[in-house]
């Protein structure tokens, strides 16, 4: 057994009914499911209106031994702070589509994540995770010249979206967990810190730690967690593998679908890439994260229910507890 209660993201299996992926997941293994509000794993609509649903849902879960520390609202949360149009209509409820006016899917996510929050409350769960989306992601690259008063007002408006949804979620006692992802309004450690300032350190917004988006950029992967520790709460154990060689296709991905033999990175199962797992653990005693290891699998090479069991595998071996002697101390006198 490993030191961390080890969960599998249902959102890569969200075709898969959940009854299959429980049983599934117990079988390899697994302490716990991050349940992903897509599918039928979790529907927050009848979470918050139906008194039943909730105790369904921890039911079928309990069956297979399992318990959940976390839910995902990664979805509805992108379409909050992107710039909408028709992408974002397969990926979305419904409820929350609509027409596909963008002014309406804006506030319609709002709603949603909000009810998030409740929804995770009665289920017994106060962590979310997600994504924000960004109005400035498509001003990456600096040119046409983007005035610093461009991205300064995206910010801004990212504050005036999300600070309303924090504040319910600190209602609730819950944690809003952002996934540090390109697209997304923090995708490095520097943005990371921008998007906290923007929103004046709000106590409900904090980190879902996922190295596998720092490595290939470039990104100190090992100093987020230093310079994070009192926000990460909760992380997920994805691999990324990026060439030594220049490639056809760059860190930008050449518009070629992930798996595409010129990519110059793509997602790799655990182990098999070139994220140093080993310190990312040890780095996670020293800041005493003791939450959930959440395996996020993606790896467009290999069969899903083989990665999934070989993740949870290597996760196991890999995770450690901390110490509260030095071995040192075995020498010293009484």
């Amino acid at each position: 057994m490993s030191y961390r209660r080890v969960t599998l993201f249902t959102g890569q299996w969200a075709d898969m009914p959940l009854d299959t992926l429980t049983q599934k997941a117990a079988e390899w293994g697994y302490d716990g499911l991050e349940l992903a509000c897509a599918g039928d794993h979790f529907e927050v609509d009848r979470a918050v209106n139906e008194d039943a649903y909730v105790r369904q849902k921890r039911e079928q879960l309990l069956a297979h031994d399992l318990d959940v520390w976390a839910i995902s609202q990664h979805l509805a949360g992108q379409a909050v702070s992107d710039r909408i149009d028709e992408r974002h209509e397969e990926m979305l409820p419904d409820r929350v589509w609509g027409d596909g006016d963008p002014d309406g899917v804006t506030r319609r996510a709002i709603d949603e994540v909000k009810r998030t929050a409740a929804a995770a409350r009665a289920f017994g769960v106060d962590v979310v995770t997600g994504f924000t989306g960004s109005p400035v992601w498509s001003f990456l690259y600096a040119f046409p010249p983007t005035p610093q008063e461009i991205i300064d007002e995206g910010y801004e408006q990212f504050a005036d979206q999300w600070s309303p949804i924090l504040d319910v979620f600190a209602d609730e006692d819950v944690q809003f967990a952002l996934e540090v992802h390109p697209t997304e309004i923090a995708f490095d450690l520097s943005t990371a810190q921008r998007a906290l300032d923007a929103l004046d350190g709000h106590s409900a917004f904090g980190f879902n730690y996922d190295p596998s988006h720092f490595g290939y950029q470039g990104v100190d992967y090992l100093g987020f967690i230093d310079r994070f520790a009192d926000r990460i709460d909760h992380v997920h154990m994805k691999d990324v593998w990026w060439a030594d060689e220049p490639q056809r296709a760059g860190v930008f991905g050449g518009h070629l679908p992930f798996g595409h033999e010129d990519r110059y990175w793509d997602f790799r199962s655990i182990g098999r890439g070139k994220i140093d797992f080993e310190e990312i653990i040890r780095r996670l005693n020293r800041i005493g994260y003791a939450g959930p290891l959440s395996i996020e699998w993606e790896d467009s090479g290999m069969d899903r229910e083989h990665g999934a069991k070989e993740a949870l595998r290597r996760v196991r071996t890999t995770d450690f507890p901390p110490t509260d002697t030095g071995f040192e101390d075995a020498f010293a006198e009484e």
